[in-house]
Order: C-alpha cells, then structure tokens, then sequence
C-alpha cells in the first residue's frame, strides 16, 4: 500500500466492552498503514475503547504512519469531553 492510501476504520455505534476487541483486531490488522477513524455514527464512547484507539494512535505515531479521527459524531466529541480529552489527543500523539 502506498503511503498516499490510507484504511479508512468506521466505528461502531456503541463503543463499549464488547466492541474493544473487535476494534483492536481492525486496528491490528491494518498496521503500518495510514489510517483514517470515522467517529460518524458513535453515540457512545466507553472507556474501553477509548483506551485502545490511545493505545493505536501512540503506536502510529511512534512508526511515524498517519493516524487521524476523520469526523466526530456529537457524541463521540462529548464522550472525549467526559474523559477530559478533546479529537485533537490523537493528533497530538504524533509527535511522540
């Protein structure tokens, strides 16, 4: 894959304990690649979730490939607002 195309991962609906894995395993299987997160449609960000999203954009950021939140539902905003985070987390994780 060329370095111009990036995955584009859409989110679930409800981002809970159930979810985690599964978005792990997206996650994990795109490595290395530039990827693009849709939070369109989320109307609930959990803890879990938002633990592994953390996690994956730290990991892309350190392997120097793209790792951004495309667009944010509403929801998914506030749900960052209620952990005291903001969208711009993610971005800020590439410089690490």
């Amino acid at each position: 894959m060329s370095k111009d195309t990036a995955t584009t991962i859409e989110l679930a609906q409800i981002l809970d304990l159930t979810a985690a894995k599964p978005l792990k395993d997206a996650l994990q299987a795109v490595r290395g690649q530039t990827v693009h997160i849709c939070a369109a449609q989320v109307d609930r960000l959990g803890a879990q979730c938002l633990q592994v999203l953390l996690a994956a954009a730290k990991t892309w950021g350190k392997e120097g490939q793209g790792f951004e939140i495309t667009e944010s539902s509403e929801k998914f905003t506030a749900g960052l607002e209620t952990f005291g985070l903001s969208v711009d987390v993610f971005n800020e994780m590439e410089t690490v």
